[in-house]
């Protein structure tokens, strides 16, 4: 079966430019930061998960059993340190037993020894949180860039990858990160689901699965954010399906039990760790602008703001603006700004922020197209210059705070 070639024409060189900016910024921080106890605390208790059951009775991990806390992200930190870990234990079981490094008492080898043989583990802990933003940038830009052009697609792009809150949250290991991640792309493959529904049949199960899996990895990053997605593809998803809606409530179910699978499988197929999921109370949530403001007030988002108010007049006050591809975002963003989690610490406004990028995209590629094209052109490339100035003013303040 041949596979059709992949062509790079300009819009994927240039999306790939915006991304590798994103990534040089992110490698800079990185490199400027010392390890925290939060980054000890992400490896040790990552690595427990991968390497050997619970080393407290009763609890799944030294870190508890992470009530209130999903285990994505120490599943995605503690993977590169075990991967070097087994490759070290490999190649030593490679030379005659004379010459070994690591005293071997068992079939798996010295763990001690092995575990204080681990190099470049500052980059090993955070490339992997810093990959998942790529991965999201990607995706924004594939949505954007597919609802309203390349314009709409690199003016949501350039957005993200100059937003300094993305880049300080994505190189840290937490499970914020992913969860904007997973709720993202659960959002729009519900979107997606829905319109493939209106085919044949078989294209729906490579969608549903999609489907599911996003839900699951969303569910194991964040409760909150599961839960949230999944009342958006219900409504999104019986808005679209129209003449297959008797069907929509089928997938979505068929979803929740995959994905409740998938948390499970998180936990190790341990059922007294994975019922806390219900009982921690990680989804408790109430309203506030309290963790908003700090983001509306932080003067490096200062020409996303612009934008955002620019855009906003012109969805109110231009009926071009105003549909369904624009009008999700929108929603989205408002629904999800004002959330604040009662339980654990978590950052939900944080989550958002694509939706925003994905909005203002969609606006502004519409304006684009009318008779004030070059006045709105000249306003884009300014904010995204601004912005990308301003983030970049910013990364030494960002690498003191973390």
């Amino acid at each position: 079966m041949n596979l059709p070639a992949f062509k790079a024409g300009w819009p994927q060189r240039l999306a790939a430019l915006l991304l590798v900016l994103f990534l040089g910024q992110c490698l800079w921080v990185i490199s400027h930061q010392q390890l925290s106890t939060d980054d000890y605390r992400y490896a040790r208790c990552g690595r427990e998960m991968w390497e050997k059951p619970s080393p407290l009775a009763g609890y799944f991990t030294s870190c508890g059993n992470l009530h209130g806390d999903g285990t994505f992200a120490y599943r995605v930190a503690g993977l590169p340190l075990t991967a070097q870990r087994v490759v070290l234990l490999a190649a030593d079981k490679l030379r005659s037993p004379e010459n070994r490094l690591y005293a071997s008492t068992s079939i798996n080898g010295s763990t001690w020894e092995a575990r204080h043989e681990l190099t470049n583990v500052k980059y090993l802990l955070h490339l992997p949180f810093v990959f998942f933003a790529l991965w999201l940038g990607a995706g924004l830009w594939w949505v954007a860039r597919r609802l309203f052009g390349n314009e709409g697609g690199f003016f949501a792009l350039g957005l993200y990858c100059f937003s300094p809150a993305i880049v300080r949250y994505a190189v840290v290991p937490n499970n914020d990160v992913l969860a904007m991640w997973g709720l993202y792309g659960l959002v729009y493959t519900a979107i997606g689901v829905a319109h493939a529904m209106q085919g044949p049949r078989r294209k729906w199960r490579p969608r549903i699965v999609l489907l599911m899996l996003a839900l699951g990895l969303t569910a194991a990053a964040h409760l909150l954010a599961a839960i949230l997605g999944f009342l958006a593809a219900v409504i999104l998803m019986m808005y679209l399906a129209e003449r297959r809606r008797s069907y929509v409530m089928q997938i979505l179910i068929f979803s929740a039990l995959g994905a409740i699978f998938v948390v499970f499988a998180s936990y190790a197929f341990r059922l007294s760790a994975f019922r806390y999921v219900f009982t921690g109370g990680s989804a408790r949530f109430w309203f506030s602008l309290h963790e908003a403001r700090a983001f509306v007030t932080d003067p490096a988002n200062a020409p996303t703001l612009v934008a955002f108010a620019v855009a906003a007049v012109l969805y109110l006050g231009v009926r071009r603006c105003r549909y369904f591809g624009n009008t999700t975002p929108l929603v989205m963003t408002l629904a999800i700004m004002p959330i604040v989690t009662t339980q654990a610490v978590t950052q939900p406004w944080l989550w958002a922020l694509p939706f925003l990028f994905t909005f203002l995209g969609g606006v502004f590629a519409d304006v684009l197209e009318s008779r004030y094209r070059k006045l709105f052109l000249a306003l884009s490339g300014l904010i995204l210059v601004t912005q990308a100035i301003l983030c970049v003013t910013v990364l030494p303040a960002i690498a003191h705070q973390l």
